[in-house]
This record gives C-alpha cells, structure tokens and sequence, in this order.
C-alpha cells in the first residue's frame, strides 16, 4: 500500500488505520469499532477521543454501514496496488450468547467445546471478556474446576484455567464463590498443581494465578483451616522453578505469604521445607519483586523458633540476606534487617554472632548507618543490632574499625 492516498475519513481516529467495522458514537464521530471499545473499556474517565464530550463506557455504537461499503469498495478497486478486501464483519456477540455458553458447560457432552470457544473469545478482545464477568462465566468455571477435582478428571481443566487467567477473576465474585463451596475451590487447584498436563508450565502457572486469587479472596477463618497439603504443593513449586512461569512463581509466593500471619501456618510452611526452598530461590538472584516476597515471608517464619533454627541451618541464609540490603528496593531492605534483629535477638550463640562477621552482615549494617537515603527507622533498628553484640564483634579487628567509624 506504499504511496497509495487513503481517504482521510477511512481512518480510524484513534489507531489511524483503515476502520474494518466502523461504529459512530453518541458524539457523531466514527471510530473502529475494536478501538473505540478497547478505549472505553480502557479509560478511566472517558470521553470522546476527538470532541472531549462526556462518553460512558456503556456508550451506544452505532454501525456505519455506508461507510464500511464505501472502504470496501476503494479496497476492492484498489485491489491490484497490493490493498487487502476488508471482510464484512460478524455481528457482535452480546451477553446472551455467553449465558447460552454457560448452560453449555454444565452438560458434559458440551462443555469441552463450550470451554474451547470460551478460550477463543476471551483471547480476541477486552469486550468479550466484560461480557463474561458479568454473566457469571468465573464462577461457571471454577464449578467446573471442582467437578473435575470431584470427578479426578483433567479433561478441559487447560481451557478452563486460561480463560480464568485472561478474564481475571474479580474478588467481589471470588468471596461469594468461597462462601458457596467453603474451600472446595482451593483443594481442588491444589490438586490441579499435582497433576501432570501438557503444556506443563502454562497449565501449572495457571492454576497458581487463579490460586492466589482465591487466596486473597479468602476469609480469617478459611486461611487458619488451611491444611498440610496446601503448603506442601506450594513449596513443591517453589522448589521445581521450571514447572512454572515467573507470573506463576510470584503468585505462589504471594499466596503464602497472604497465609503467614497465622502461627499454625507458618509451622506447616516451616515442616513442608519452605525456609530452604525460599533461601535457595533467593541464591538465584530473582527479580525485584520475587526478592520483596521471599523476604517478607523469610521475615514471618523466622517469627517462630523453628523457622530461625532451619534458617540458620541452611549455609545460604545469612549471607543472601545480608547480601540484598541497599541492593533491591526498600521494602527488601525493611524485610531484610528485620530478618536480622530476630536473628540477633533470638539466637544470639557464638557461632551464629561470628558466621555474622563472616558473610558481611555488621559491616553491612554500619554501612546502612552512614548512607543519608537509609530510612530513620531503619537506622534504628540496624543500631539496635550492633549494640547488643558490640562487645563481642569488638573482638573482631576488622569489626572494630568499622565500630569506630559509626560511633
């Protein structure tokens, strides 16, 4: 189409390409119909892309039938310079077709095509995927995630789990959800991540993705009833990095760390080998975020005696710690010498005191004190830990030069 003059009025004024299903709005512009509603659907204060008036989202499209007839008529006739047809386009689907859909889902000889189409309209655009928020389609499949966990079937657990993904379960509709089947929900993703699928990873990443979601829907009561197995799976994932996307990793992570508050929690994390996976995910130098999370919950479990002692077991855990203070953001930093001040506090032995001086862990909290951008708190905390050991740090030549320049 090089050097070819496409009538102005043929463009959209949003993408500036040739409409393929215009729409006029309520202000008398004609936009792409695709455009127009990703921009309504997108946009928090919308309004008319070209007059600025006042445009709802659930703003009336009208279809420009003359207009679309007229660019495929230049398409036709332009044909031989390299200029592509445009298809007349498929009447929109509205929320009928997706509450027919859900019934379709429910009757096991069609529900896996139903799931397939599903899968296909969540992935084309913003607009299907709102329909299907609204008409319930979340909820229709997590029913039927738990019918599969029920029924011990995958078959059309993939689509399932993707549409999830793609249209984000709301938590509004995910309390309800929880209300309605109790925990059903969460064991039966859980039983999810012990199945074998193919693609692995996507499936599996999936089913974390919409874990979590529940997770943060959940309520007190549901979080302290969570059970072994719960924690177990979820360490398996992050002991098994490559059975999940990084998407999928963060989402685990968060999903525990929603669950520490609870001392019962935090001991099944600390029996299913958390601490260990959690300091040996770290050792791989992840990406901010995941950093942020592993020392958040890292902080949680060393708040209980058994977590300390298996983060103190572990040769890697003072040093990855000590390591990401004022190298990763300041959340890592708050969680990281937190982490420390219970160590100090807590197991305060020898050993523990001089693997300390070792992997660079007073050295790095005197550095804390002498950089201006250290938060005050932080400060005070980090000095909180240098006092109640200085006498024995002292011992330390090295360590003793640093003392004498903080103090």
């Amino acid at each position: 189409m090089d050097g070819i003059e496409v009538p102005k009025y043929f463009l959209c004024p949003i993408s500036l390409q040739i409409m393929k299903d215009p729409v006029t709005a309520t202000t008398g512009i004609t936009y792409d119909r695709e455009s127009i509603e990703q921009w309504l659907l997108t946009c928090k204060n919308t309004s008319c892309p070209v007059t600025q008036q006042p445009l709802p989202p659930e703003s009336d499209l009208t279809p420009n039938h003359t207009l679309r007839r007229l660019i495929q008529s230049w398409c036709t006739e332009n044909a031989s310079l390299g200029v592509d047809r445009i298809p007349t386009p498929k009447p929109s689907l509205d929320k009928s077709h997706f509450f027919k859909l859900i019934k379709q889902l429910q009757q096991p000889g069609f529900n896996i095509k139903a799931l397939q189409e599903l899968d296909f309209l969540a992935a084309k655009n913003e607009r299907n995927r709102k329909f299907m928020v609204e008409t319930g389609v979340p909820k229709a499949l997590l029913s039927f995630i738990v019918n599969c966990f029920e029924e011990i079937s995958v078959q059309g657990l993939a689509e399932a789990l993707r549409v999830l993904v793609f249209i984000r379960i709301p938590l509004a509709e995910a309390k309800i959800f929880l209300q309605e089947y109790n925990d059903q929900i969460i064991k039966s993703l859980i039983w999810v991540l012990g199945c074998e699928f193919k693609p692995q990873v996507m499936v599996k990443s999936h089913a974390v993705l919409a874990l979590k979601t529940m997770i943060q829907a959940a309520s007190s009561g549901l979080l302290e009833r969570l059970e072994p197995p719960f924690f177990e799976m979820i360490t398996g994932v992050l002991k098994q990095t490559t059975t999940v996307s990084q998407q999928g990793m963060n989402a685990a992570l968060h999903a525990l760390l929603i669950a520490c508050p609870w001392g019962r929690n935090r001991l099944m994390m600390v029996e299913s080998g958390a601490v260990s996976a959690l300091i040996e995910l770290e050792l791989g130098s992840p990406e901010k975020r995941t950093t942020e999370l592993i020392l958040g919950i890292l902080f949680h479990l060393c708040c209980c005696a058994d977590g300390r002692a298996e983060f103190l077991s572990h040769k890697g855990g003072l040093a990855v710690v000590t390591k990401r203070i004022m190298k990763v953001s300041p959340t890592a930093d708050d969680r990281a010498v937190f982490i420390l001040s219970l160590i100090s506090k807590f197991v305060a032995a020898n050993s523990v005191l001089e693997e300390m001086v070792e992997v660079g862990t007073v050295t790095k909290l005197c550095m804390m004190l002498q950089v201006d951008s250290t938060a005050p708190y932080l400060k005070e905390k980090a000095m909180g830990i240098l006092r109640s050991h200085t006498d024995e740090w002292r011992k330390f030549p090295c360590i003793d030069k640093t003392f004498h320049k903080v103090y």
